[in-house]
C-alpha cells in the first residue's frame, strides 16, 4: 500500500510539474467524453420525445389506414391513392362478435379548410369523425361540450376546435356558441379542446373536429359518401392490443376479400410505431456517438504522445531510480498511473461538462437531452482505460532503459 501511495505522489507531482502540458493532453479526452455523453443524451431525449408523441395519439391504439390497391388494369396505386375503408368496416370493427377486445371505434376523414370568422381567416385541418374519437384520442373538452350521436345522425352544423385555432379565430369573448365558415359553409361552435400539442405528423392543438356526416355532405371532396381515410380504434387494455390487432385485421381482410400479400389496407399499433421511431433513433443514435468517439480516439492518441515525450525527458531521472534499486515493473507502474490520472482528471472534467452542456442544451432546443447515470459511469471508466492503454507502450519503454545508457544521457 505504501508502494501505492508513494507511486500516486510521485505521479501527481510530475504532472504538476508539467501542469500546461497535461491540461492540454486531458483536453482531447474531456472533449471526447463531453461529445459522446452530449450524443447519446440527445438521442436518448429524442426517443422519449417521439414516443410521448406516438403515446399522446390516444390509449391502447390501432390505426387503421388505406393501402396499395391494384386496379383491374394490373397498376399499382400508391399508399392511400385510393379510399379503401368506409364506415361500414368501422361499423363491422365495432360489433363485439367480430372484434371482441375492440373498446372503442372512430372512422374519420381529414381536409384542410379555409375558415373564416367575423374577425380573421385561418388554415385549418378539418375532420369528421363520431364522439368515440373523443375516447380514442384521449382528448378532453376544456370548454363547451363535444357532439353527440344525435347531432352525428342530423348532420349538425357543429364543430369542436382545438384551442390554437381558437385563439387564431376568435380575439374577443369565448369561443363556444360563436360561427364560423369553413370553406364557405357555416359552423357553429359548441366545445374547444384542451391543449394536446404537437403528434408526429401535426398540430393537434391547430384542428377543427365535425361530425362525419356533416363532414361527407358538406366538406368531402370524395365522390363516395361512405368513404373515410383512417379508422381509429381502442383497445380494451394494453394487454389485449395484440389480440385486437389480430382481430382487426383478421375481420378486414374477409370483409375485403383479399389476402395479406394484397391486402388493400394497414393496421399499425402503438408499439409497432414506437418500436419503427426507437429503430431509427436508435440508428442515429449510435452513428453519432461514434463520430463523436472518435475524438476519445484522438485523445487516447494525445495521452501516449505526451506520455512517450515525458520517457524522453526522465531518461535521466529513471536511470538514477534504477540504479537506486527499482525494477522495471516500479519504472512501469510509475508511467501507467500517469497515463490513469490524466485519463481519469479528463473524464471527470468530461462528466461536469457533458451534464452542464445538457442544463444548457435542454431549453435552447426544447427537447430534454436524457444523460443517464450508467452511460456516465461507463464514460468515466473508458477515460481511465484509455488513458491506461495510451500509457502501456510509453511506460513499457521506459521500463526497458538500460540503467548505465540512461545515466549517460544528455
Amino acid at each position: 500500500m505504501m508502494e501505492w501511495s508513494e507511486t500516486i505522489r510521485t505521479a501527481i507531482a510530475a504532472l504538476n510539474a508539467r501542469r500546461m502540458r497535461s491540461l492540454l493532453t486531458m483536453l482531447g479526452i474531456l472533449i471526447g467524453i463531453s461529445a459522446v455523453m452530449l450524443t447519446v443524451g440527445l438521442g436518448q431525449g429524442a426517443q422519449q420525445q417521439i414516443t410521448a408523441q406516438i403515446n399522446s395519439l390516444g390509449s391502447n391504439m390501432i390505426i387503421v389506414s388505406p393501402s396499395q390497391t391494384t386496379s383491374s388494369g394490373g397498376f399499382r396505386g400508391g399508399g392511400g391513392a385510393a379510399t379503401t375503408l368506409t364506415t361500414q368496416d368501422a361499423a363491422m370493427l365495432a360489433d363485439a362478435e367480430v372484434a371482441p377486445d375492440i373498446a372503442a371505434v372512430a372512422p374519420t376523414s381529414s381536409t384542410s379548410g379555409s375558415l373564416q370568422s367575423s374577425s380573421t381567416t385561418w388554415t385549418s385541418t378539418v375532420v369528421g369523425t363520431v364522439p368515440d374519437w373523443q375516447t380514442v384520442r384521449a382528448r378532453t373538452v376544456g370548454s363547451g361540450r363535444f357532439f353527440s350521436q344525435a347531432e352525428v345522425d342530423s348532420a349538425a352544423s357543429v364543430a369542436v376546435i382545438g384551442s390554437e385555432t381558437a385563439t387564431e379565430l376568435f380575439t374577443t369573448g369565448s369561443p363556444v356558441g360563436q360561427t364560423f365558415s369553413i370553406n364557405g359553409q357555416s359552423f357553429t361552435v359548441i366545445g374547444v379542446l384542451e391543449s394536446a400539442g404537437s403528434s408526429v405528423s401535426s398540430n393537434d392543438d391547430d384542428t377543427v373536429v365535425v361530425p362525419l356526416t356533416t363532414y361527407a355532405s358538406r366538406l368531402s371532396s370524395s365522390s363516395a359518401a361512405n368513404a373515410v381515410s383512417t379508422i381509429y380504434l381502442s383497445g380494451k387494455d394494453a394487454d389485449s392490443l395484440s389480440a385486437a390487432y389480430q382481430q382487426v385485421k383478421t375481420a378486414l381482410l374477409a370483409s375485403h376479400q383479399v389476402t395479406s400479400t394484397d391486402a388493400d389496407f394497414s393496421v399499425s399499433t402503438q408499439a409497432s410505431l414506437v418500436e419503427t421511431a426507437t429503430s431509427i433513433t436508435g440508428v442515429l443514435t449510435l452513428l453519432l456517438g461514434g463520430i463523436a468517439a472518435i475524438s476519445l480516439l484522438v485523445g487516447g492518441i494525445g495521452v501516449m504522445n505526451i506520455m512517450l515525450v515525458s520517457v524522453s525527458e526522465r531518461v535521466r531521472e529513471i536511470g538514477l531510480r534504477k540504479a537506486l534499486g527499482a525494477t522495471p515493473a516500479v519504472i512501469r507502474r510509475q508511467f501507467l498511473v500517469e497515463a490513469a490520472i490524466l485519463g481519469m482528471l479528463g473524464g471527470l472534467v468530461g462528466i461536469i461538462l457533458g451534464f452542464t452542456g445538457a442544463a444548457i442544451l435542454t431549453p435552447l432546443i426544447g427537447m430534454t437531452v436524457s444523460i443517464s447515470i450508467p452511460a456516465t459511469v461507463l464514460a468515466l471508466v473508458v477515460s481511465v482505460g484509455i488513458g491506461l492503454v495510451a500509457g502501456v507502450y510509453p511506460a513499457t519503454r521506459a521500463a526497458k532503459l538500460a540503467p548505465i545508457d540512461a545515466l549517460r544521457s544528455e
